[in-house]
């Protein structure tokens, strides 16, 4: 599959790009952080996309190299 194929949508139903800023919709406890908790409403910048629709990948301040499923999340 090609990357004009792949298309990368949010929670909402919103097209996700390289790049976009996002915004978490739920509280998420972040497995291998030594129980850091992103909570609802962080948002996330430069986002990039992954070889699957369900997953984009992203660093945080205090996560680097994250991975997040497209259903916690929201186009900011």
């Amino acid at each position: 599959m090609s990357d004009e194929e792949l298309v990368v949508k949010d929670a909402n139903g919103n097209q996700l790009k390289d790049g976009d800023n996002v915004t978490l919709i739920k509280d998420l406890k972040v497995k291998g952080s030594g129980g850091v908790t992103l909570k609802r409403g962080t948002v996330i910048k430069n986002i990039r996309l992954t070889y699957n629709e369900d997953e984009i990948e992203c660093n945080h301040e205090k996560v680097k190299g994250l991975v997040l499923r497209t259903e916690f999340i929201k186009k900011s």
